[in-house]
């Protein structure tokens, strides 16, 4: 499905510098979000996970603990930095076997259908194309694949926000059954639903 985002003008197409990333990405973020507990309902053993806009790798590290050696994760970043701090941390936790860094953005994801579980976790807002992105994501999951998105609630509205998870549902995303609370955000499960 091809078509412009008529909102691609909402909100920014920035992207968080690396060096800023540390200010909420440290143990109290940890704590408050909890990955394996928020990962947990969705991602299990023998997976191929996605986080596209990774950032530091809390939610990645989170997943190659619950996909287990028979599982993937692909960690996906458009700067090289964020994905160095990844690599090390996975590493350290003696994950980084499991997790696959890719430099880039979701235009690089394969529309091969082989993805279960894909997360965007405070990374949409940044997206120009957000119709696309979607698009992009729809086509790179599995039927029956799920798609965590997650936005700070602190920088995006509960409009911008529905109107996000719109565009989702143009292309092809349906909301889950199960959905978390996600502290200090606003947050949607979707699947792919074969049409």
């Amino acid at each position: 499905m091809k078509r412009s985002d008529p909102n691609s003008d909402i909100g920014s197409s920035h992207v968080c510098p690396w060096w800023l990333a540390y200010s909420f990405d440290n143990p109290i973020r940890r704590w408050i979000h909890r990955p394996l507990k928020l990962l947990a309902p969705f991602v299990t053993k023998g997976m191929h996970a996605i986080d596209v806009g990774c950032g530091m790798g809390v939610f990645s590290i989170a997943m190659a603990e619950l996909v287990g050696d028979s599982g993937r994760v692909t960690a996906l970043d458009l700067q090289d930095k964020m994905l160095e701090i990844t690599r090390k941390r996975a590493n350290w936790a003696g994950i980084g076997h499991r997790i696959q860094t890719v430099q880039g953005t979701a235009d690089q994801l394969e529309g091969d259908g082989s993805i279960d579980f894909a997360l965007a976790f405070w990374m949409v807002h940044e997206v120009p194309d957000r119709f696309g992105f979607f698009n992009r994501i729809c086509s790179a999951l599995k039927p029956d694949g799920i798609l965590l998105v997650a936005e700070p609630n602190m920088h995006v509205s509960r409009k911008e926000f529905d109107r996000t998870i719109a565009l989702a549902s143009e292309a092809g995303l349906q909301p889950y059954a199960q959905q978390p609370t996600v502290r200090l955000s606003l947050s949607k499960v979707l699947v792919k639903r074969n049409r």
